[in-house]
C-alpha cells in the first residue's frame, strides 16, 4: 500500500504543478527579477500548494497515525497559508514569523512534541527542563526559515529537502518509526515530482509555501523520528540538515561581522558564493546536493559508531565546515582564521 501511495503521491504532483502555475499567475503569485536574485524573468511562486496537495492526497489514502498527527497537520496549514499569502501578498517578516511562533506552539502545547533533553557522551544526560518548550519552538522556527533562506536557486530547496526527507525517513525505518517513515516518504514523494518542474531552468518556483512547508515538516519530523538515539541525541537531525543550518548560522555570522541587521538581505549565502567561484548554476546546486548527502551519511553513522567515533564525526565535520567556509568567503573574504594558522604552520615546516 505504501509503494503504491507513493506512486499516487509523487503522478499527482507531477499533473497538478501545471495548473498551480497558471493559479499562481492568475492570483498575481509571481517572483520579479531584481539584483539579488539568480532569475531574469517572472516567474510564478505558489509551487508549495502543489506539493501539499500531493501530500494531503498521500494522508488521505494511508491515514498515518500517532498522538502527534492531529497538531502537526493543524500546524502545517497555518505554516502553508502563510506561505502562500506571503507569495501573493508579500506578508510583513513580524506577521510570518508570528504565524510561525503560533505553528509551533500548537505542536508543542497541542501536540507535546517537545526536545526535553540531550543524551551526552558516557551515559549522561542535559534535561532542559522549563526551557524545552522554548527549545522546541525556535528549532521548529529555525529550521523553518532555514529551508526558506537556501532557496535561492532552481530546484536547491527541494533537492535539499528531499535528501532531508531521504535521511530521515531511512533512519525511521532503521529504527521501526512507522509513522515518521509514512509522513517523511510522502512529502519525499510528493517534492520530487513537484522537482521535475523546479530544477534549473525552473518553471515554477515553490515559493514561502513550499519553503516554508518542507523546512516546517522537516523540523518535526527530525524530532520525532530521533527521540530514542542514543549517544547526543539532538546532534543527529542537525547534521542531516548541515546545509541549511550552517549557512542560517554564517549569515548571521556574516551580518555581526560586517555590522549589517541580522534581517538585511544580500548575495553572500553559500549559493551565491559557488556562483561567484565560477560554478554553473546547475553544478551549484548538484554540488549543495551532494553536501547534503554527506551529511545525511555522516548522521547515519554517527547513530551506529562508538562515543569517541562520535566525538570524532562533529570535530572532522566542524572543522570542514569551517574550511569551506573560509575558502569560498562565505562569511567576509577576508575572514580566515583557520587558513592563516595553516600557513603559518607550512611555513615554519
Amino acid at each position: 500500500m505504501l509503494y503504491l501511495t507513493l506512486i499516487l503521491c509523487f503522478l499527482c504532483s507531477i499533473l497538478i504543478t501545471p495548473i498551480i502555475k497558471k493559479l499562481a499567475f492568475k492570483l498575481g503569485a509571481t517572483d520579479s527579477p531584481n539584483k539579488r536574485k539568480v532569475h531574469v524573468k517572472i516567474m510564478p511562486r505558489l509551487g508549495g500548494l502543489a506539493i501539499y496537495i500531493s501530500f494531503l492526497l498521500g494522508l488521505l489514502i494511508l491515514q498515518p497515525s500517532s498522538p502527534y498527527h492531529a497538531a502537526i497537520v493543524v500546524g502545517g496549514i497555518i505554516i502553508l497559508a502563510t506561505g502562500m499569502l506571503d507569495d501573493i501578498y508579500d506578508l510583513s517578516a513580524k506577521i510570518k514569523f508570528l504565524l510561525q511562533i503560533i505553528a509551533a506552539l500548537i505542536v508543542v502545547m497541542w501536540g507535546g512534541v517537545e526536545v526535553e533533553f540531550i543524551n551526552l557522551p558516557f551515559n549522561g544526560s542535559l534535561q532542559f527542563g522549563i526551557f524545552s518548550i522554548p527549545i522546541t519552538v525556535i528549532w521548529i522556527v529555525g529550521v523553518t526559515n532555514a529551508i526558506n533562506l537556501i532557496d535561492g536557486l532552481d530546484g536547491l530547496a527541494a533537492g535539499v529537502s528531499s535528501i532531508a526527507f531521504i535521511t530521515i525517513s531511512g533512519m525511521a525505518i532503521v529504527m521501526g518509526n512507522a509513522y515518521v517513515v509514512a509522513m517523511g516518504t510522502i512529502l519525499l514523494a510528493s517534492t520530487l515530482g513537484f522537482l521535475l518542474y523546479n530544477f534549473h531552468p525552473a518553471k515554477i518556483f515553490m515559493g514561502d509555501s513550499g519553503a516554508l512547508f518542507l523546512g516546517y515538516m522537516i523540523s518535526v519530523l527530525s524530532l520525532l523520528g530521533f527521540k530514542n538515539v542514543a549517544l547526543i541525541s539532538f546532534v543527529v537531525p542537525i547534521i542531516i540538515l548541515g546545509v541549511p543550518i550552517s549557512d542560517t548560522f554564517f549569515a548571521i555570522i556574516r551580518r555581526i561581522y560586517n555590522k549589517k541587521s541580522l534581517s538585511a538581505p544580500d548575495r553572500s549565502h553559500l549559493h551565491h558564493c559557488l556562483l561567484e567561484l565560477g560554478f554553473t548554476h546547475r553544478e551549484t546546486v548538484l554540488l549543495i546536493y551532494a553536501m547534503s548527502a554527506m551529511f545525511g551519511l555522516a548522521a547515519f553513522i554517527f547513530t551506529i559508531t562508538t562515543v569517541w567515533g562520535s566525538i570524532l564525526i562533529i570535530t572532522i565535520i566542524v572543522l570542514a565546515i569551517e574550511l569551506f567556509v573560509e575558502t569560498i568567503g562565505l562569511i567576509n573574504k577576508n575572514y580566515r582564521p583557520l587558513l592563516r594558522i595553516i600557513g603559518i604552520l607550512n611555513k615554519n615546516r
